[in-house]
């Protein structure tokens, strides 16, 4: 019988926060009385780090996972955002949609919905792109705020944004509003990267792959813990 051994790089960042985050907890348990303390113990073993309910499915009672039901991902960012960043909504838009699908959440296709944006830039409401591409849900993304620097410096890299996420039941043909959240990111949490140690563009697309994160955990499960990697670069 042969048994397949696996190196332990193969294992993926987010297990090995959560892994570690079990240890944390397991060594304060060591306190607690012994009955008490087994008990816990016990459960974590069995189910792991207690994972959060998405704020969407919370306020609405809605998941989107459902099997059949189509996900569009609308992101926009006003001149002024684009002025230095020109292309940072189909970025965020392109990266939020692969979350959602890699957490079982059908996605139209992000190539499908810039293709439909570039011949339709007079488009006013999201539910117009929502019933051309046949979508149950859109879900609009509006950029407020992006930048990459530390505030009051050149050298020193912190990603922070503000957005507000609305989601739209789409029926026959219109966009019923279901879901509104508006959410401010800043990354690292704890300190700043030096520009010295980083590229601008390295820099840009982890904060990117970041937030696209930050903002898909309004749609799918994750777990306590997650953010504890972040909180510095």
């Amino acid at each position: 019988m042969q048994t397949t051994t696996h190196s332990a790089t193969t294992v993926p960042a987010r297990r090995r926060g959560r892994t570690c985050l079990v240890f944390a907890i397991l060594a304060g348990m060591l306190v607690l009385p012994g009955c008490l303390q087994q008990l816990m113990t016990l459960g974590y073993l069995i189910g792991g780090p207690p994972s959060i309910e998405p704020d969407f499915d919370t306020k609405t009672g809605v998941s989107l996972n459902k099997k059949k039901k189509k996900v569009l991902v609308l992101c926009y960012a006003p001149k002024e955002v684009k002025w230095d960043f020109d292309s940072v909504d189909r970025e965020l838009g392109r990266q939020v949609a692969h979350r959602l699908n890699n957490n079982h959440i059908t996605v139209i296709s992000p190539d499908a919905v810039h293709a439909w944006l570039d011949e339709h830039d007079d488009w006013d409401k999201p539910d117009e792109i929502g019933h051309d591409l046949e979508a149950d849900y859109v879900i609009f993304i509006e950029i407020s705020e992006f930048g990459l620097y530390e505030q009051g410096s050149s050298d020193l890299y912190r990603g922070h944004s503000e957005s507000l996420i609305t989601v739209y039941a789409m029926e026959n043909g219109e966009g019923e509003e279901i879901y509104t959240k508006e959410y401010v990111s800043k990354f690292p949490t704890l300190e700043p990267v030096s520009a010295s140690d980083k590229s601008y563009y390295d820099f840009k697309n982890h904060y990117l792959s970041r937030l696209s994160d930050e903002i898909g955990r309004h749609f799918y499960e994750h777990y306590a813990g997650d953010d504890i990697p972040h909180g510095s670069l």
